[in-house]
């Protein structure tokens, strides 16, 4: 599409981890639909307090399940009122839409509600984010929050990528951006959840955020590494690393041998899809205009090894070109 494209690349690693995720995604979704709404709270017991402890929140998941219950809670003002905006927002994820601006700033605004003095409004002057008194990201003028806001939710609403490289795309660059005053990195967190869980819905109680707190360091450093170099790579694979991590830990460690390595079975022969072929149903899913070319450096195989692969899924009716070779793109089917 025209307009606006984020700078990243798809590499070998990214495809193996979004190969990786959707196979671990099968065991979590069992689990996940015949969850105990009282596993499913927890799970977000988990998400709420890791997200607001990467913000310096001091309360516990003990205290954020007693506010969660009604109970009363003995702890700062502000704190207590984070987690009650924070249970309220997690709450209307199902209604909203992840590329809607009125919905961005609706969020924003419960989530923030009695923190800022301006909740579910861009900010209107200029800010950097410093860590330990030293600047480690000047953020983009005041003036251009709103082109830029509006740009990235239309590509968002656009893009053909695969949403697990999408959502991690949208998180960095929100960030990047950093559009409101306050609750920019609780904001890019909630929003990568929302992203994913209209794609599945059971990733909306994945605790992601609780892996990302436990290496809060190494988030904040890829975060500055990919604004060195203006690219987004680092950052879509560290949120792989997470998201493969988290449901390793959701669905347990006897369901997953990373040291096994699972014998090639051809399609043509009625088994699953090979590695191969999983490779490249993963990487024509994240980017349709990929070509023979591309897929043949990403994979680290020889061009016709994906050739053959490719006429297999297509023989087999996992794979189909749409327009010509040179300006089609694949269809995963």
């Amino acid at each position: 599409m025209a307009g606006y494209q984020p700078p990243y690349r798809i590499t070998a690693e990214i495809l193996n981890l979004v190969v990786e995720v959707g196979e671990l995604l099968g065991h979590w979704a069992a689990q996940a639909g015949h969850a105990s709404p009282l596993l499913r709270k927890e799970n977000r017991i988990r998400t709420i307090q890791a997200s607001l402890a990467i913000e310096h929140n001091s309360l516990s998941t003990e205290q954020v399940t007693a506010i969660m219950e009604g109970k009363r809670v003995l702890a700062p003002a502000k704190d207590i009122q984070e987690v009650r905006n924070a249970i309220l927002t997690y709450e209307q994820l199902p209604h909203w839409n992840c590329h809607r601006m009125a919905d961005l700033l609706g969020a924003h605004r419960l989530l923030m509600s009695g923190l800022v003095d301006l909740p579910g409004q861009l900010r209107s002057g200029n800010v950097g984010v410093y860590r330990d008194k030293q600047l480690i990201h000047m953020a983009p003028p005041a003036n251009q929050v709103n082109r830029l806001v509006g740009d990235l939710l239309e590509w968002l609403r656009h893009t053909d990528i695969h949403p697990l490289i999408a959502s991690s795309i949208f998180h960095y660059e929100f960030e990047f951006i950093h559009p409101f005053a306050d609750g920019n990195g609780r904001m890019g967190r909630l929003w990568q959840t929302l992203i994913l869980s209209e794609w599945r819905a059971e990733l909306a109680w994945l605790p992601v955020e609780t892996l990302i707190h436990d290496q809060q360091q190494d988030y904040y450093r890829v975060l500055g590494e990919c604004d060195r170099a203006s690219d987004c790579t680092a950052f879509i694979t560290f949120m792989l690393e997470k998201l493969t991590g988290a449901l390793k830990e959701g669905v347990g460690a006897r369901l997953w041998q990373p040291d096994i390595m699972p014998v090639e079975v051809p399609v043509e022969n009625g088994g699953n899809l090979s590695a191969t072929g999983s490779k490249i149903i993963a990487a024509v899913a994240a980017t349709p205009s990929i070509t023979i070319a591309q897929l043949s450096q990403a994979l680290g195989i020889h061009p016709r090894t994906v050739e053959r692969n490719i006429k297999t899924l297509q023989e087999n009716g996992r794979l189909r070109r749409d327009g010509s070779t040179k300006s089609g793109v694949w269809r995963v089917l």
